[in-house]
């Protein structure tokens, strides 16, 4: 089944995967950018995942103004919504973050309802499903994070009040139009331009030798071709309708992405570091660790989370997470431009 499907935020890591896919569906894809000028970098971008785009169209259209939108909309059967604010966020102004992740949420839902789009499938964060640290709990799509929970940065508290405005908005509001929300882990795989490249700044570190020693940090990591691939089954089975699905693979520590670049790279993962710092140490260095500051409240933890809705209801069958983080660095290593210092937000 095809049709014309919008994506928002089309320079990103996974809405450029998003549109190499649903193009290699043999949909009509739009895609939202802030700015005309990156038309052209988005087109050379999705070039290597071996698509055409000419079924590709730009429309200029930001989350945090009105104009635009309805022009995107029009016509549309489909919406994919993963675009939103990336980074730590500045600690003194939360809502920085949080602000444009859900009015521009509720400025996305408005103009699907009113097209009468018949489902949009927004990109939300398992940390939204994430309960207390110490509540010996499973993540679950029946779970709703805190936002108020200290272990969240302001970018996560951006993801939980986004999903929760959506919901609500969608329950106040008649029409055609269907919701589904997708809540990926730390999303890694090759990188098809560097511009919010997101969580893949971690791989990047580790091959820069960065940190030069490493916390006991660990992430449920999602391959970003699978996490494509699930946002389009979501799209379509009628069974996704209402619906949240966490996206995940398996559970890796830094230390153990570590040996895997080691072992699989050779000489190309020379800088990787070796050493591994004990968490007491970690604690007092964190804050001068800007990569990964935010994740303070994680150090030392292997939540269990997971993602078995999905793979039942959907047939999600993610690749292995030390497969993920190969094809990442090769990615990054296999072009250079690709290594430049960008925020980090895994999820």
């Amino acid at each position: 089944m095809t049709g014309t499907v919008l994506v928002t935020g089309g320079t990103g890591f996974v809405a450029g995967w998003c549109i190499a896919e649903l193009l290699r569906g043999g949909h009509a894809v739009r895609t939202t950018l802030r700015n005309a000028n990156k038309e052209t970098a988005l087109r050379m971008a999705i070039t290597p995942a071996g698509v055409c785009d000419h079924a590709l169209s730009v429309f200029i259209a930001d989350l945090t103004r009105d104009e635009g939108w309805d022009a995107a909309m029009a016509g549309c059967d489909y919406v994919l919504h993963v675009a939103s604010p990336l980074g730590g966020g500045d600690p003194t102004n939360p809502d920085a973050l949080i602000t444009p992740a859900r009015e521009g949420t509720l400025r996305v839902l408005r103009a699907a309802t009113k097209a009468g789009v018949k489902r949009v499938v927004m990109t939300s964060a398992a940390a939204t499903a994430r309960p207390p640290l110490n509540a010996n709990r499973t993540s679950d799509e029946t779970i709703w994070a805190d936002p108020a929970d200290p272990q969240f940065d302001a970018y996560r508290r951006s993801k939980i009040l986004a999903e929760r405005a959506a919901w609500d908005f969608m329950a106040q509001t008649a029409g055609p139009t269907e919701l589904t929300t997708i809540l990926p882990g730390a999303v890694f795989g090759p990188v098809l331009a560097r511009e919010n490249a997101g969580s893949v700044q971690i791989i990047q570190g580790l091959l820069a030798g960065r940190p030069s020693a490493l916390p006991k940090l660990g992430f449920w990591i999602v391959d970003v071709r699978d996490l494509a691939d699930l946002h389009i089954r979501a799209m379509t089975a009628p069974e996704a309708r209402g619906q949240r699905f966490i996206a995940a693979s398996d559970f890796m520590w830094m230390e153990d992405m570590a040996k895997t670049l080691r072992a699989e790279l050779g000489d190309r993962a020379i800088k990787v570091p070796h050493r591994v710092l004990p968490n007491v140490v970690v604690r007092l260095l964190l804050p001068f660790m800007a990569q990964l500051r935010s994740l303070a409240p994680l150090l030392g933890r292997r939540f269990p989370l997971t993602a078995e809705k999905a793979r039942r209801m959907l047939g999600f069958s993610p690749r292995p997470a030390a497969v993920t983080v190969i094809d990442c660095a090769m990615s990054l290593l296999d072009n250079m431009s690709l290594l430049d210092e960008r925020p980090v937000s895994a999820a």
